[in-house]
């Protein structure tokens, strides 16, 4: 698996893995592990191959989240992108969430991977709306100005999709 991570480019990557499922747990530990440059690669693949709410993840989301913290910025934004696609249990969203605004808060972390907690938080606040209040906080001008305009147009325009009233966030984005 490292082999390949290394010397193949996504395409090759991505059909090894389909054309070895065997090889899927050792991609999971190697995406949770602290093996760089194989992690964040390994962590890339994963969301590369997976299914919405795949199954072979499953088993390993709480793995996936407590290997977050102490990832570097690149591994932690692809085991976010994970997590994305993944259906979390009430307890796991409550982790990721706290675990979210704390990396959105981190202004010298690199734009995506604060993008991708960001996602997430977004997400969370779709799904239980009494969090629509955190984003008047979460969208201050100390947590926006860091990030690129095409960042910024990103999270703009994710905040439209929100059902709740919240012109006066996307007035100061």
């Amino acid at each position: 698996m490292e082999h390949i991570l290394t010397n193949s480019y996504k395409d090759g990557m991505i059909h090894y893995l389909n054309s070895h499922p065997e090889d899927f747990d050792e991609a999971i530990q190697l995406a949770v592990t602290d093996k760089q440059p194989y992690s964040w690669r390994a962590a890339w693949l994963l969301w590369s191959c997976m299914e919405v709410n795949d199954v072979r993840i499953r088993v390993y989301v709480k793995n996936i989240i407590d290997a977050i913290p102490s990832a570097k910025d690149g591994q932690k934004r692809e085991l976010l992108n994970v997590l994305l696609k993944m259906e979390l249990s009430e307890d796991d969203e409550g982790r990721v969430f706290s675990m979210c605004v704390d990396i959105w808060e981190q202004i010298h972390k690199r734009p995506s991977v604060r993008w991708k907690a960001f996602h997430l938080i977004v997400r969370m606040m779709q799904k239980y709306p009494d969090l629509i209040h955190e984003i008047e906080f979460l969208t201050q001008d100390q947590y926006i100005d860091s990030l690129s305009p095409g960042i910024k147009y990103s999270i703009k325009n994710v905040l439209k999709d929100i059902p709740q009233k919240i012109d006066s966030v996307c007035i100061s984005l």
